[in-house]
């Protein structure tokens, strides 16, 4: 299986624009700028933000066949990220995400929950492909 997605982007680094295509179409002439990546703001995405969603998005299912292969039946699985980039002397750095997932599986373990909540943050591949992030952190709450 492969996806692709490509970026197209107009005027300088600081001061021009960009969007964002996925061939399936979910993104479309998405916007984005260094602005929105640098000083904020809700009305364009960042690749940060993208990154954000594909974790969350990789994590969750990673953690939902865990839990089903611990023989745990979850009633559903919330997950946010929040990806921390710092503009440097060098350049941007991501140098954090934030994971916060709650599960909601009455009548299950909350221990073997964490458990292996744990393992799908090691094991999802969007957690493997950012390796080199110098923190990836994981809160759960466990609804039982």
């Amino acid at each position: 299986m492969k996806s692709y997605a490509s970026a197209h982007w107009e005027g300088s680094p600081k001061d021009g624009t960009g969007t964002l295509d996925t061939k399936s179409g979910v993104l479309k002439s998405s916007p984005y700028s260094a602005k929105a990546r640098f000083e904020g703001g809700t009305s364009q995405t960042t690749p940060e933000e993208m990154i954000g969603a594909a974790h969350a998005g990789c994590y969750t299912m990673a953690l939902g066949f865990g839990l089903m292969r611990a023989g745990i039946n979850q009633k559903s699985i919330h997950t946010e990220a929040e990806v921390e980039v710092i503009l440097g002397e060098k350049g941007a750095n991501i140098t954090g995400i934030k994971l916060k997932t709650t599960v909601v599986a009455p009548g299950a373990d909350a221990a073997k929950i964490k458990e292996t909540a744990e393992e799908a943050k090691k094991n999802c591949p969007v957690s493997k492909a950012l390796s080199g992030v110098p923190s990836i952190t994981l809160e759960v709450e466990a609804k039982v």
